[in-house]
């Protein structure tokens, strides 16, 4: 199933909702398309609707400050591009950076995204104790970041420029 941008009433990504949800929005009044698929309408008895990729909600929620995005697995992944942080192919695991069992938490700046043969030979040891250098070094994502980050591939390719996507 599709996923639908949402943008509160200040353009601000807020969420991804269901292409369902979506339609109900618009319909409802509730929101405006900003974006839709070209040439693709959802059709009804009395209604015609372009199918939406991105929309906005009529009226400003207010929403409580995130200061920090909520790290996850995906996130991580996600963040990296899927490309492993110490050889640069395909990422399918996330490493540690100071293990765990050292005391290394789950957090933005100890993870990293990694292929499952480097994090086998980086095993519970530092990248300096197992003579591997990281490619990138981790970074925090804003709150708003994480979200359009987490739109699949082809859908974030298609959102318009204004968005101001992260790289």
């Amino acid at each position: 199933m599709r996923e639908t941008l949402v943008l509160n009433a200040s353009f601000e990504p807020l969420a991804t909702v269901s292409l369902r949800r979506a339609v109900v929005l618009v319909m409802q009044d509730k929101a405006v398309v900003e974006q839709a698929h070209p040439g693709l309408r959802i059709r009804a008895a009395a209604v015609e609707v372009p199918v939406p990729r991105v929309i906005r909600l009529s009226r400003y929620v207010r929403v409580p400050f995130r200061r920090q995005a909520a790290w996850s697995r995906r996130g991580v992944l996600v963040r990296d591009q899927h490309r492993c942080a110490y050889c640069g192919r395909r990422a399918t695991t996330v490493d540690h950076i100071v293990p765990r069992s050292r005391g290394g938490g789950d957090s933005w700046l100890n993870t990293v995204a990694s292929c499952a043969e480097d994090n086998h030979r980086k095993a519970d040891r530092t990248p300096e104790q197992a003579g591997m250098r990281l490619l990138t070094r981790p970074f925090e994502p804003t709150p708003a970041d994480a979200l359009v980050a987490a739109l699949a591939g082809t859908v974030r390719e298609e959102l318009p420029d204004w968005l101001g996507l992260p790289a």
